[in-house]
């Protein structure tokens, strides 16, 4: 089978950033409101796309390999720890382009999830995130925060991170 035969091609595509800070804008500005942000101090951005396939049996899965994949440094000495041995915040972006294909010189979404599944499969991703943190004790103990973007806005992203640590992983 090739490699964009639905049983290969991946249903979840996530670039994980650790980060010093980042900012999101969550609500762009209109004629009677400023646009609105969500912010985390250091931790980690999650960077999420949904692909045909997804399904919600897989979850708890993606959200245990993202929340324990050992990316940031520790105070204490260089050793990589998780997010939630850090302990940080995390901020959790919609981002449908991750889905896209090059096709000559036109990127195309075909392999994307259709849009209420996305948002249905999103506000669950999210939702076991916070749980995560929230039942973490170092978390807890410090006042981590989870903060998710909008599915379906565009949004806009400021981070300050501390290296180039930027990795995909698929599911």
């Amino acid at each position: 089978m090739d490699a964009d035969g639905p049983d290969s091609s991946p249903k979840v595509r996530i670039v994980l950033q650790q980060c010093l800070s980042a900012r999101l804008m969550v609500q762009p500005a209109t004629e009677v409101s400023e646009a609105q942000y969500v912010e985390i101090g250091r931790g980690l951005i999650l960077h999420v796309c949904f692909m045909k396939g997804a399904t919600p049996d897989i979850m708890e899965k993606i959200v245990k390999s993202c929340l324990n994949v050992k990316l940031s440094s520790s105070a204490e000495n260089e050793k990589l720890v998780s997010v939630l041995d850090l302990p940080g915040d995390v901020l959790i972006v919609p981002q449908a382009s991750l889905g896209g294909n090059l096709k000559g010189k036109v990127m195309q979404y075909h392999r994307n999830i259709d849009k209420d599944e996305g948002i249905h499969l999103y506000n669950q991703f999210v939702t076991l995130c916070k749980d995560t943190v929230q039942s973490c004790n170092k978390c807890r103990e410090k006042g981590c925060v989870v903060m998710a973007g909008t599915y379906g806005n565009r949004q806009v992203l400021k981070m300050d991170t501390d290296g180039p640590y930027t990795h995909l992983i698929e599911f």
